[in-house]
């Protein structure tokens, strides 16, 4: 048990010095009810809803086994989610694999996909968002995250604490098994290597079916007050949920072993106690209210068994029996709070000084326009710029019917209440390669693009969730790496003004002696005060003004046209300037409530070129497009420079829009004009790529390399019928210049897309 406890998974002993700095410097918030330290984050929107979310990781049980590691993932994040009272909504889930085109690549990913997607669809939950990346370093060591977000009444938050002596602790839910027995002292507390394969029976097993139930039955046993207090078992099983819920409070506890529904009798007292078989929940209970969690349980046809009770006194003692001899009898806060706290020896990585110096702004770069066309086909066909929808086809987006934007948008967004149109939108960004060549800098520029993924929607970014993934913590380099992302993510959040309300750690990524690039995902919750008002990517409406939001400098340093073009990592990443970022986010979320703003659309990762890939190809809008004389087009499509944003702007809203900008202290820079019966992405005087020819390279990636898929969807205008554009161009162009054509929110339907797009 204290080996388990005291690991580097569950004690957080090499980063809680670090962790600190997350409350040291986290800004005044009256909207955070619960923060670091609890099962998860929990944010009130409302006076009476309050929603919560937290990130986690199941990185190396997914290389083990991709299906079994990826799906108990969904299970576990879920689980926390439900501990803190709330009903979970949605899901998402950022992904890293090695490079694409190799075959253990081919190996984990289509299984960690088919993982989230049967758990996550079989338990009713939209997926609404994440990211899938290919580099080299994660070859060996994938990095599979799971964020989920729920949703509360105020008054309904669950603690975890086991208090008041006499009250009984209840094991609800799954039986225990030798499923997930070390994972995470073997799997996520140690360095992999070739004998990986062999730890196959440390990942759990799940069953999202028997999950379901224990959701919808521990709502029941809120919605009542039959629960003093609850506790999920995820890692370290019930060895974790008895000592922590115990030392919480204080208290102590009296546990019959015997009583543990076992799948296999012949289970020992170390492996019932070190199990982490999935699928339940240690609640703490009135006894005059045990029948009535009991029949709770029998109605959803869950196992609900007493295991004992809570015993008096502060700095009580857990005391486990087992045939009739007690086999354990410690202090629970010995195990729980009594670990040890590593300072850990820090130095900058050797080869850090000499990667800054090669400097990606040094290399050939395209310099006509054929050459400009060429390169944006090659990176709107790259793995990490394609088009995702070979994986984001296998998870189900609408169900429930709350989803109101999903992938591929910028942000997730889910409609909370009904009458109001209250929501929220999250999204989920990390960039491995700015981290590696600068971790301070990289985590503040992984703040900034989830923030702006966030504000691009019309949504106020209010917290964040992180999941911190790293080499091994015994590397005084990668401990370096990681003190300094910390301090980044910090800084970056007081700057902002929003609060870190928890997250995870997950050292030891890396095979061998080679380590992961340092890879912070910062997760950005926002909320939109009615979700009819939200802005979606995609150039809609033919006529639409372009303009760029933001300034242009020349920084190609760790981005994807260096990458891509010349396999280069190297130099110093963009420069962050998150005063800009919340100047753009509050001129977006201002925008959208007037409806100045038609689409949205973040640039980050291939720059403006990949932006207005992206936002051509939603719709099936072209674009028309005239590069400012005074630019150098290179630098204006392929810089990756921070706190830029392309919008269209509605026909009458022009005059209106740039002035806010002015206001606000916002740059722009007029691009052009959507173009919906040009059907071709048109830079004029450069290149002029048809949509149906940019779409087949942006498409086809995927499906070559891991499967085939349906045919993508038409592009351009319909062949016949009439869908009423031409009456929709004519009023747009017969309206005042600064009259607006429709000051009500956007249409209610569930989805900002084309029926057919989900074919």
């Amino acid at each position: 048990m204290y080996s388990i406890m005291w690991s580097e998974h569950c004690s957080y002993k090499s980063s809680k010095v670090h962790l600190r700095q997350f409350q040291e410097k986290a800004p005044p918030s009256d909207r955070m009810l619960a923060g670091m330290g609890e099962n998860a984050g929990v944010i009130k929107i409302s006076d009476t809803i309050a929603v919560t979310f937290k990130v986690e990781s199941h990185n190396h049980p997914s290389f083990v086994e991709p299906h079994q590691g990826a799906a108990t993932g969904v299970g576990g994040i879920v689980r926390d989610i439900l501990a803190m009272g709330a009903r979970p909504v949605a899901v998402m889930d950022p992904l890293r694999f090695g490079a694409a085109d190799h075959p253990d690549t081919r190996r984990v990913l289509p299984g960690v996909v088919n993982g989230i997607g049967q758990y996550g669809n079989s338990l009713g939950l939209p997926n609404i968002g994440g990211e899938v990346v290919f580099d080299p370093c994660y070859q060996g060591n994938p990095l599979v995250n799971a964020l989920c977000v729920g949703v509360l009444p105020v008054d309904r938050l669950q603690k975890k604490e086991a208090t008041g002596a006499g009250n009984v602790v209840v094991l609800l839910g799954a039986k225990t098994g030798r499923d997930g027995i070390g994972g995470v002292s073997v799997l996520a507390s140690a360095t992999f290597d070739d004998e990986s394969e062999t730890r196959r029976p440390s990942v759990q097993v799940g069953d999202p079916f028997l999950e379901k139930l224990l959701i919808e039955s521990c709502l029941e046993l809120y919605d009542a007050g039959l629960v003093v207090g609850i506790q999920d078992l995820g890692g370290a099983g019930l060895t974790c949920a008895l000592t922590e819920t115990a030392a919480a409070a204080g208290t102590g506890m009296k546990i019959e072993l015997d009583r543990v529904p076992l799948r296999e009798p012949s289970m020992l007292p170390h492996e019932i106690l070190a199990s982490e078989s999935q699928e339940r929940m240690l609640l703490i209970v009135d006894p005059a209210r045990l029948d009535d969690v009991l029949a709770v349980a029998a109605k959803w046809g869950l196992l609900a068994t007493a295991l004992g009770e809570v015993t008096e006194g502060q700095g009580g003692r857990l005391e486990i029996s087992w045939r009739g001899r007690t086999v354990v009898d410690v202090p629970p806060g010995s195990l729980a709070d009594d670990g040890p706290v590593y300072a850990r020896p820090m130095r900058e990585p050797n080869d850090r000084f000499l990667l800054q110096a090669d400097r990606a702004e040094t290399l050939p770069r395209p310099r006509t326009g054929d050459e400009l066309r060429e390169t944006l086909l090659r990176l709107a066909a790259s793995p990490n710029l394609c088009d995702k929808t070979w994986v984001t086809e296998q998870y189900d987006r609408y169900v429930l019917g709350n989803t109101v934007l999903a992938q591929p948008e910028d942000a997730g967004i889910v409609r909370i209440d009904e009458e109001s149109g209250l929501g929220v939108a999250i999204s989920v960004d990390g960039n491995g390669r700015f981290t590696r060549l600068d971790p301070y800098h990289g985590a503040r520029l992984a703040l900034a693009e989830s923030y702006r993924n966030v504000a691009v929607t019309g949504a106020v970014p209010v917290a964040v969730t992180d999941c911190l993934n790293f080499g091994s913590p015994e590397d005084p380099a990668v401990m370096w790496q990681f003190a300094e992302a910390v301090r980044g993510l910090a800084d970056g959040c007081q700057e902002l003004g929003i609060p870190v309300t928890g997250g995870n750690v997950s050292f030891y990524n890396q095979t061998g002696a080679a380590p992961i690039h340092p890879t912070p995902i910062v997760g950005v919750l926002g909320v939109l005060d009615d979700v009819g008002y939200r802005t979606a990517m995609g150039f809609n409406a033919d006529g639409d003004v372009i303009l760029l939001l933001g300034e242009t400098r020349a920084e190609f340093s760790g981005s994807e046209w260096a990458w891509v073009t010349h396999g280069h990592l190297g130099g110093t990443p963009p420069a962050v300037d998150l005063a800009a970022e919340k100047k753009l986010g509050e001129l977006l979320a201002d925008s959208a409530v007037r409806g100045h703003v038609g689409a949205a659309h973040d640039l980050s990762d291939g720059g403006l070129a990949q932006a207005l890939v992206e936002s051509c190809l939603r719709y099936g809008h072209g674009a028309a497009l005239l590069l400012p004389d005074d630019a150098d087009p290179f630098t204006l499509l392929f810089s990756e420079s921070t706190a830029r944003v392309l919008v269209s702007v509605p026909r009458g809203h022009e005059k209106a829009f740039t002035e806010l900008c002015v206001e606000r202290g916002v740059p722009y820079t007029p691009l052009g004009v959507v173009d919906f019966r040009s059907g071709a992405l048109d830079v004029r005087g450069h290149f002029r790529i048809p949509l149906d020819e940019l779409r087949t390279a942006w498409s086809g990636t995927l499906p070559a390399l891991f499967g085939a898929q349906a045919d993508p969807a038409p592009v351009g205008p319909p062949s016949t019928g009439d869908d009423g554009s031409d009456d929709l161009v004519e009023l747009r162009a017969a309206a005042p210049a600064d009259e607006p054509v429709s000051d009500g929110p956007a249409s209610d339907e569930p989805a900002d897309e084309p029926a057919d797009d989900e074919s």
